[in-house]
Formats: structure tokens, sequence, C-alpha cells
């Protein structure tokens, strides 16, 4: 089974941007999402930016995919959308039809976690429009997903999301200067002030949603490690982690470790929820509310 690193799905300036990725090209990862998802706006790196980064991540013997936006609204983001598609070298992760309309008759894709695929009908259409890989809408558990492992096609690779806030939604509203009482087109991009989005609770104090610019995640992070073995049983061919701004190199490793067989999956999820995901959730890959934690299922 590989490991990938999802998408940077916050706001973080180019030096930050620049040095994590240094970084993870010493880190035990087999695959790098790379490009702006959440919001056209956030431009602190270019498309020759990204491209550099992919090329250093590729000398470092990782997969490089770039991925896409997931709301398109302009043509300026067409545009972009264009240069990734027609990159021609790197595979691309598409999180929008239309990227997926613009990649026809340039060779194969990654279906990303916001493709509408729920049954195994819309997977073959897919895999004959030329995905070779897809991540499962992020709501669909462990029955969902061994239904649709049964009829998957030939040469189609399986990717979970498997650690990190679960993105739920997306506006055309930006949730973030709203919250500040400013308009979107002004936003100050203020979602830059909180490298992890910004954090809301219910009145009873308890974690419920974290916002991000037109994006609302889980305010608790998943963490399917302990489901590795079920993961595995099902023949999952890649768990993803998406980077957070502290913490990503131990979860990480955590990761690599249970993959490799060197730890046990449930000693290392509780490791995991224990220090860089305080309030984990594995909830909807049980069928149940996606909030809940739930331990020794025996899934």
């Amino acid at each position: 089974m590989k490991l990938s690193l999802g998408p940077i799905l916050y706001f973080w300036d180019r030096d930050s941007v620049m040095q994590f990725y240094a970084h993870v090209a010493e880190q035990p990862v087999d695959i790098v999402y790379l490009g702006e998802t959440v919001c056209a706006k956030r431009r602190a790196l270019n498309t020759a930016d990204w491209l550099a980064i992919a090329g250093r991540l590729a000398a470092a013997g990782k997969e490089v995919v770039l991925s896409t936006l997931v709301l398109v609204e302009a043509a300026s983001e067409i545009s972009r959308m264009r240069h990734f598609a027609e990159n021609g070298r790197y595979l691309v992760e598409a999180n929008d039809l239309a990227a997926v309309n613009m990649l026809g008759g340039h060779g194969r894709f990654v279906a990303g976690p916001h493709i509408n695929i729920y049954n195994s009908e819309t997977l073959r259409l897919f895999s004959d429009l030329g995905a070779c890989r897809w991540v499962p809408p992020l709501e669909l558990g462990h029955q969902a997903v061994a239904a649709l492992q049964a009829g998957r096609p030939d040469g189609m690779e399986t990717e979970i999301f498997a650690f990190g806030r679960l993105p739920l939604a997306f506006s055309a509203r930006c949730f973030t200067a709203r919250a500040h009482g400013i308009p979107k087109d002004s936003c100050e991009f203020r979602c830059a002030d909180y490298p992890d989005g910004m954090e809301l609770e219910t009145r009873e104090g308890e974690q419920f949603l974290v916002l991000n610019g037109i994006q609302v995640q889980s305010g608790r992070t998943v963490n399917l490690l302990g489901e590795f073995p079920a993961l595995h049983a099902l023949g999952v061919d890649v768990l993803r982690i998406s980077p957070q701004s502290q913490g990503t190199e131990a979860v990480i490793g955590w990761f690599r470790q249970v993959i490799d067989g060197r730890a046990d999956p449930a000693d290392a999820a509780r490791a995991l929820s224990g220090s860089v995901a305080a309030n984990p959730c594995n909830g909807f890959w049980h069928g149940v509310s996606g909030m809940d934690w739930l331990t020794d299922t025996g899934v």
C-alpha cells in the first residue's frame, strides 16, 4: 500500500509552502498532490512555482499529481486549470467535471474526492474517460467502499482520505471574510491568519466545524489509521494524509510504520489521537455520524 500527501488546503505564505515541500522531499511518502484546490484568489504561488516544486519532488523519487480547483467560477480559473491539464509530464487530479472534460485526450487522471462517484456504473464511466485512480467521496463508509471495490474496473486504484480535517462543503461565499464582517471581493486574505482554518464551536463548547475561506471542514480530524487491517483487506491502494501546519511529519511517520508492519494500527491510532489529532473521528467509515469516534469495532 502506498502513502500520499494531499494538497495543502489552507492559505500559507509562499515561504512556508516552499519550506514545507523541501521537507516533504525527505519524508517517506510515495505520492504528493500539489496545487490550490480551495480558492482561486490564493495566489501566493503561481503555476511556474508549483511546477518547480513538482520537479524537485519528482527528482526526490515522489510521484507528483497536480490538483485542480473544486469550484470554478471565472475564465481566469479555467485558464490556470488548462495549464495543469496540459502540463505534459505529471498526472492531474480532477476535482471538478470541467477538469475531467479538459483532461480528455491528455491521458490518465485521478478522480478527486469531490467528484460524485457513488456506484459501480459511475466508476466505470470515469475509468472509460481516463481515470486511473479515484478517491471515494469522504462520507462513504466501509460497506459502500467494499461494494465499489468488488466491481471496480481493471487498472483502477483506490485512494482513501485517511487523515485530516474533512472538506465537507464549498460555496461561492467566503465564510472567513463574512466572519470578519467584510465582503469576499475585499477579503484582505483573512484566511491567511488561520493556518489550519478558523475553528467554530457549538454553544455547548464542542468543536464542530472549521471555516477555511469558501470551504467548510469538519471540526474533528478523521483518523483511519486504526482501520488499516480493514483497508488492507479491501484492497485499498493508497492512504491519503491531508497536510496541516504542525505535526504532519509525525502523522507520516506513524502511517509509514503501520504500512511497513513496524507498528500496531490500534496503538498508532491512539498515539496520534493523543497528540496530533486530539479530537479524532471515524464515524463516516462506520456508517454513523461523521464526527463520532469508534474504537474496537472489529470492522
